[in-house]
């Protein structure tokens, strides 16, 4: 039995065609031909079954059998914010992973010691609908550019909100246990979780975002990277939320 073929679509329910590049990987890499199967995703909740109707040289063609509404494995909106680290692949490889655990967005914060003060999207993006299609999530992340950590903070968001950080001076939870204790909450509302720099976040910038809400966390004993710290977060938030 072949394995299903699954292609990204966003706009898959109103047109008859693939994207460029997905009908390339389509008709050069699969060899698909009119007549077979192959499943589209729209990365805002939709699978789709669908026939190939005509397979041309740089066109593929399809037409929608049916239509198949799926569900979040969680609940709530887990929102993971990290400081860019100045190797962009650590970042695409976070960026990679956290899709396959399973978030709703993937924030960049411009901090006072961040490494990278210019992203562009582009390839995460592309990075982003790979993962999706490999995981077979059926949505999609949202990908916020690079926002002043100041402003991202001010900006209202529901659910719980944490902020970690390696200040003795300053006293941390564990986030885990603490997510947990409100799991509730959490699976209602979301969580929204800040992860700084390589040189961590500003002992100030930590002050000002306890002033909005966030609550200063601590993600175990072990001084980890930027890119790790951001992946551990999204697995706690994942097991906190996810559905029975």
């Amino acid at each position: 039995m072949k394995e299903a073929r699954y292609f990204f679509v966003p706009d898959a329910e109103s047109s008859t065609e693939l994207p460029a590049e997905e009908a390339m990987h389509a008709l050069r890499v699969l060899r698909l031909k009119s007549d077979d199967d192959m499943f589209l995703m729209d990365g805002n909740g939709n699978f789709f079954k669908a026939k190939v109707t005509l397979a041309a040289t740089k066109h593929c063609m399809y037409e929608i059998t049916e239509k198949m509404p799926q569900e979040k494995t969680w609940n709530g909106n887990i929102c993971i914010a990290v400081a860019p680290t100045k190797m962009m692949d650590r970042i695409e490889w976070f960026a990679e992973k956290a899709t396959e655990v399973g978030i709703d967005e993937l924030a960049f914060l411009n901090c006072q010691f961040s490494e990278r003060k210019v992203l562009k999207t582009l390839r995460l993006d592309k990075i982003i609908i790979s993962a999706v299609k490999q995981s077979r999530k059926p949505y999609r992340p949202q990908l916020t550019p690079l926002t002043r950590f100041n402003d991202f903070i001010k900006k209202e968001r529901a659910g719980l909100k944490f902020i970690a950080h390696c200040y003795e001076e300053i006293p941390s939870v564990d986030f885990f246990d603490t997510a947990s204790k409100e799991k509730e909450q959490a699976s209602s509302d979301g969580i929204t979780v800040l992860i700084g720099p390589e040189g961590d976040f500003s002992i100030d910038e930590v002050r000002e975002a306890m002033k909005y809400g966030f609550t200063p966390i601590s993600l175990g004993k072990s001084r980890l990277r930027t890119e790790t710290a951001a992946l551990y977060a999204a697995m706690c938030a994942q097991l906190i939320c996810r559905k029975a």
